[in-house]
């Protein structure tokens, strides 16, 4: 590779912008294809190992898909892609748009669970969504190969089929009612449920995000976000395109590793304006800063001006202590930018409008669980995040169990409608019409809006309801993570179902001390916690560390959790009963 090669895309070039106005993503492609704009691929130090033009790219995926008509891949067929970030992933994913099949980005194994596990869940998402090829890294050969023969699917290395013949043909033209492609939510390991999603309803959703964002001419993206996760794929891959932006990236298991290199790569890039992440990335990078000093000869964040936080619940105090931690390398906590969404509308339904930044409402918990306020007990409030606007021509109503439309400030079901709602589950008519009714869409979380803002309380699935009194399980993670040595992860919170028939709140916790007494110590300082909570006795479990399993996209999964303990999968730590 030349040194030419080595230098990285640039930001601004004569290239007009566009900001997704197109009918299919087949002329995204063509247009950022024009540009000088594209892709930028580091390795773990932030040293640039790849640049890949928009222009190298389409004719790379040019190239593919003649190679994947070639092997007997056609229009409507699914691909199934191991989604490491690079050149590989991005051009055969173009390369399925091209043919007209259907990419079905699907995740790397990571450090959790093992070998067999990582294999177990391949296997079902292939079974689910039924493709004609796997392709892969050559690196993960053993554990594809094994779950592609479970399933009797053909699976080739990315290597492998790059030698491949690529007979000069004719590709379909794509109607914008075409699938583009199939989106795995990160809550779908076990019962995976494909999001089939059209080309009309994909570039709605980029138009309507860039345009919250004002993406502009000169902007540039900073990315770690694994690409078979909605945010990483759409956000931080497809948006790129469809509104020719350069980006840089790092891969997820490098940030793993070195959380700091990405905002050194925000530094280093000093025309990077974009960057989101998940509250996590945010709260590692402030826990990894806080022992060192000289934070401003490190680093220069001053024209990072849109930092994207979604995924999960937004936790206002870790950004409060990222923007303490990170103030004096020039970031602005107006640059915070909330936003919620689901795979299910593609990516976005709300974005908080830039230079608002974070802004909270305090909430009494009594409202939020929808139970009458015991005024023997001092009031409990709940910071509630602003979560934005919707996207343009997207509508969100919240329902109440009945159906009915609540008012601003009332809690309820959140639902939305608009052209990136998705086209349905993958051969799952069920679960589509237990979602979709009437092109409303059913997200599963609860919420309220407020002067046409959003505001997510939690996901309805997961609450927990005692003695008919609704707690939110993230209330009672975040009381035990306010204990010394909790980091946000190490705690999952679920009700089980007692002797009784009764239900108890149940909260497994990464336990890191060998000590006997020590392990007691702890498991009820936990036990007082929960019970200052909720007002009930829990059942405390200590577990390993790294034990809790969590989402392709790094999530907890509460639910999960509970399924693996309940069936003996988790093994919690014996710990002493007390004297």
């Amino acid at each position: 590779m030349t040194d030419a090669a080595l230098t990285p895309t640039p930001n601004d070039c004569p290239l007009p912008r566009r900001r997704s106005d197109f009918a299919t993503f087949n002329e995204a492609i063509d247009y950022a294809a024009q540009s000088q704009k594209g892709l930028n691929f580091h390795d773990p130090r932030g040293t640039l190992v790849r640049a890949y033009p928009f222009s190298e790219m389409r004719e790379d995926a040019l190239m593919m898909a003649r190679r994947l008509v070639g092997a007997g891949i056609g229009k409507e067929d699914r691909v199934a892609l191991i989604a490491e970030t690079g050149a590989d992933f991005a051009a055969m994913f173009c390369a399925c748009v091209y043919v007209g099949a259907w990419p079905v980005p699907l995740p790397l194994p990571t450090s959790f669970g093992g070998k067999e596990s990582y294999i177990d869940q391949l296997a079902i998402q292939l079974q689910s969504s039924d493709p004609a090829l796997l392709l892969f890294p050559a690196e993960i050969t053993e554990m594809a190969s094994a779950a592609a023969e479970r399933q009797g699917c053909k699976a080739q290395s990315y290597e492998d089929f790059a030698e491949l013949d690529a007979p000069e043909c004719e590709l379909p033209k794509a109607d914008p009612e075409d699938i583009c492609y199939l989106q795995y939510s990160s809550g779908s390991t076990r019962f995976p449920t494909g999001v089939a999603v059209t080309h009309r309803a994909l570039l709605h959703n980029l138009y309507g995000h860039a345009t919250s964002m004002n993406v502009g001419e000169n902007d540039r993206v900073v990315s770690w976000l694994p690409w078979y996760h909605d945010m990483g794929l759409v956000g931080c891959f497809l948006s790129l395109i469809a509104n020719q932006v350069s980006c840089d990236y790092l891969k997820p298991d490098h940030f793993a590793r070195r959380p700091l290199a990405w905002l050194d790569l925000i530094s280093r890039n000093s025309g990077t304006t974009l960057s989101y992440s998940p509250t996590f990335g945010y709260d590692i990078c402030a826990r990894r800063i806080s022992s060192q000093s000289q934070v401003s000869e490190r680093f220069d964040l001053s024209r990072w001006r849109v930092a994207g936080n979604g995924a999960d619940m937004i936790r206002p105090d870790v950004m409060q202590h990222f923007v303490n931690a990170f103030a004096e390398a020039g970031f602005k906590a107006e640059a915070f930018t909330p936003s919620y969404g689901l795979a299910e509308a593609v990516l976005a339904v709300t974005v908080m409008p830039p230079g608002e930044g974070i802004r909270v409402e305090l909430v009494e918990e009594e409202r939020l669980s929808g139970t009458p306020r015991d005024l023997s007990r001092p009031a409990r409030y709940r910071a509630i995040v602003n979560c934005g606007k919707p996207l343009p021509d997207m509508e969100v109503e919240i329902r109440g169990e009945g159906g009915e439309i609540k008012g601003d400030h009332q809690i309820g079901k959140v639902w939305c409608r608009g052209p990136s709602v998705m086209h349905s589950y993958f051969r799952n008519e069920e679960a589509t019409e237990d979602c979709l009714v009437d092109g409303w869409l059913d997200t599963g979380d609860m919420g309220y809006l407020g002067d046409g803002y959003l505001f997510i309380v939690g996901r309805a699935k997961d609450m927990i309801i005692i003695n008919g009194k609704n707690h939110w399980p993230q209330d009672i993670e975040w009381a035990v993570e306010q204990l010394p040595g909790f980091n946000h992860g190490d705690i999952a919170a679920f009700a089980l179902e007692t002797e009784n028939g009764e239900e108890a709140p149940a909260v497994l916790v990464h336990c890191r001390v060998s000590d006997p007494e020590e392990r007691v110590r702890l498991r009820d300082q936990i036990a007082d916690k929960v019970r200052s909570v909720t007002g009930m006795s829990c059942v405390v479990e200590l577990v390993p560390p790294r034990t809790l399993p969590r989402t392709s996209s790094g999530k907890l999964s509460r639910a999960k959790a509970k399924k693996l303990y309940l069936s003996g999968e988790i093994e919690p730590i014996q710990v002493l009963q007390a004297a």
